[in-house]
């Protein structure tokens, strides 16, 4: 079923939009959620809760493309859930892993009031991923948005995870300078 045809569902109030929306994007929001919280039961918590809050959000929204909707809602819940503190002792701590990388690109918490807000920085990262050849920004938006582990990255660009890392390093440290270029204290 297509995207509009969905939406149209959920904003006709059919039930039967979560049963479509389950059907195409459940494998794709359990992978967020799974890469986030380590938990296949936690995952799949998430991805019915997606559903849910997809089916409160529509009135007011009408997404054209729903697979980044409906990601960006899963991983938002997944970072909550994570936040409470079960993937802390199920998880291993992989979404601090990657805050950890990213840390010399970004701005810390002591400075935001100082640095560009935090829409214009996104509107900045998004510009520069725009620009970047393919893999890099495959590679990069894999593991910072989709949290893919650098084996799980590796396989599906067939490349070492040594490779991933230094695609990765080297992105960060071109995306840290075009910040800085842009007046933006990381």
């Amino acid at each position: 079923m297509e995207d509009s045809a969905i939406v149209a569902l959920y904003w006709a109030r059919d039930e039967q939009a979560l049963t479509e929306s389950a059907a195409k994007f459940g494998a794709y929001c359990r992978k967020i959620a799974l890469n986030l919280l380590g938990d296949l039961s936690d995952a799949e918590e998430v991805e019915n809760d997606t559903w849910m809050a997809a089916w409160n959000s529509m009135p007011e929204n009408r997404p054209a493309r729903l697979a980044p909707y409906l990601g960006r809602i899963t991983r938002n819940l997944a970072l909550d859930r994570r936040d409470k503190g079960m993937a802390q002792k199920r998880g291993g701590g992989q979404a601090e892993l990657l805050l950890e990388e990213l840390e010399g690109c970004l701005a810390g918490p002591e400075r935001v009031e100082h640095a560009v807000d935090a829409a214009e920085t996104a509107r900045m990262i998004s510009a520069f991923l725009r620009r970047q050849p393919e893999p890099a920004r495959g590679i990069f938006i894999r593991r910072y948005w989709y949290c893919d582990s650098m084996a799980d990255i590796g396989a599906r660009y067939a490349m070492p995870e040594g490779r991933v890392r230094v695609i990765l390093h080297r992105t960060r440290s071109r995306l840290k300078k075009e910040l800085t270029a842009q007046g933006v204290n990381v």
